[in-house]
């Protein structure tokens, strides 16, 4: 996941920060070494790293900061608004002409960036909010590259404007935004052919639809997992064609993420949207304040929210609901139970729902022990053996059961005891947060978790099996 080194890294940092106490005007360069360190290892740009360390040492070492009531904080909050002035600072957006006015929006990027995804990602997230896009096939060099941009715009529901045996983009977009305009669609999108690497031939190409269609944005997809490339492509872009922002993909990839924290600050131009996935509901507004908490290891508790609302019908939220109350009841049982892990399902997985949380004090290593997938199906192949009657009623268990239910799932009956057993615990705790009303107990939030094995104030996932967190 991209940023998890650098989190993990300035955490580090910030933490021998708390442990000092007072800090001094060495303390702080010091750490800022390692923040620099930190941040040309997630190849963010040299030049943007220099100013950036500059801007935090300015302010930090100043009287106000050094002797406040706790300066450690007060440097991860300047460290913080730099972050969010060097992403933004402002939440950028694509701009639409006013009414019905036809906009177009025009995809650029090298071949392999993932830009003819991207633009039916963007076709069906602006959909889903209430525009009328089409997508023009303007990629004529590329075999397949029409078929792939048919078959994605079909899976978010937006139609393809093609034009058989024509091999000239510029007619192709001249007449998409006609036919646009006479057909109730009020943003297109001309998907472009990128090349292996810049040329001059792709370039002018670009230029000559621009001279042909009023082109309203121009957006660029570069790929988050080339790194410092990344930047440098947007560069050359702006330059010789001209662009309105930037959409990074493929930032889920085991990527630096130096590409997001530099584009802004070189090219001038604000990233819009990242990829984040392989589905095409896989694309997230990039809001750099949200970006620099994730960073800094404070969650993103907003985008899940998000995520959550978007993927959730009417009766998924009727679901939510009921299950809500039965919690605070302690009847959740093991049909909420299969319910809770679809849903976790279509936000990602656990994996990925773990990524938005704030840092809970756990390191890679034990998340990567505590989030074990393969095991949360053999978990979930356990209640699936289990009747109706017994994931209603989970005192129906008896050992002769068990016996079948392990049999049945493939566990052996030691995992299938265990799991039932935490699963009673879980119920448990949650009789007693629903009886708390709101109260809020002082201290580790997640220490009520240590019911489930996990000890207080350190893994919440521990408990499922085992000393090294793992589930069985």
């Amino acid at each position: 996941m991209a940023f998890e080194s650098l989190s993990e890294k300035l955490n580090r940092v910030f933490k021998k920060l708390s442990g000092k106490g007072k800090l001094g005007e060495g303390d702080v360069k010091e750490a800022l070494k390692e923040v620099k360190m930190a941040l040309l290892e997630a190849d963010v740009n040299f030049k943007v790293v220099k100013q950036f360390v500059s801007s935090i040492q300015e302010k930090a070492v100043g009287e106000e900061v050094m002797n406040g009531l706790n300066p450690a904080q007060q440097v991860v909050k300047i460290v913080n608004d730099e972050l969010v002035r060097l992403m933004g600072p402002e939440d950028a957006e694509i701009q639409y002409q006013p009414g019905q006015a036809v906009t177009v929006i025009m995809m650029c990027g090298l071949q392999g960036s993932g830009k003819t995804t991207t633009a039916s990602k963007l076709a069906g997230k602006i959909k889903a909010n209430g525009k009328r896009p089409l997508l023009a096939a303007l990629d004529v060099y590329r075999p397949g590259a029409i078929k792939q941009l048919q078959v994605n715009g079909e899976k978010v529901g937006v139609p393809v404007f093609t034009i058989d045996g024509c091999s000239d983009p510029v007619k192709i977009a001249k007449e998409a935004v006609a036919y646009a305009g006479s057909n109730n669609k009020n943003v297109v999108f001309l998907d472009t052919a990128g090349r292996l690497q810049i040329d001059e031939e792709m370039m002018d190409e670009l230029v000559r639809i621009k001279e042909a269609v009023d082109v309203h944005q121009t957006i660029l997809v570069v790929d988050a997992m080339t790194g410092q490339e990344a930047v440098n492509v947007a560069s050359s872009f702006n330059e010789k064609v001209g662009i309105d922002g930037v959409i990074l993909s493929k930032m889920d990839g085991d990527t630096r993420g130096g590409a997001a924290l530099s584009v802004k600050a070189v090219t001038g131009k604000p990233i819009l949207y990242v990829g984040m996935g392989e589905k095409m509901e896989d694309l997230e507004q990039f809001h750099p304040a949200r970006m620099a908490s994730r960073i800094l290891g404070m969650g993103d508790v907003l985008t899940l929210i998000e995520k959550a609302q978007e993927n959730a019908t009417e009766e998924d939220e009727k679901k939510a609901l009921d299950m809500s109350a039965r919690m605070k009841k302690g009847k959740f049982d093991f049909n909420d139970y299969l319910e809770s892990m679809n849903q976790m399902r279509k936000m990602g997985g656990l994996g990925s729902i773990l990524g938005f949380m704030p840092n809970l004090g756990i390191s890679k290593d034990e998340l990567e022990g505590a989030i074990d997938e393969k095991t949360m199906k053999r978990m979930e192949a356990i209640v699936l053996s289990m009747t109706k009657e017994e994931r209603e009623n989970p005192n129906l268990l008896t050992p002769q059961r068990k016996y079948r239910i392990a049999k049945g799932s493939g566990n052996d009956i030691a995992a299938v005891n265990r799991f039932i057993k935490q699963f009673r615990q879980m119920q448990d705790v949650m009789k007693k947060m629903g009886g708390m009303k709101g109260k809020r107990r002082h201290g580790n939030p997640f220490g009520g978790l240590q019911g489930l094995g996990g000890r207080p104030g350190g893994n919440p996932f521990g408990g499922f099996g085992g000393g090294r967190g793992r589930y069985f």
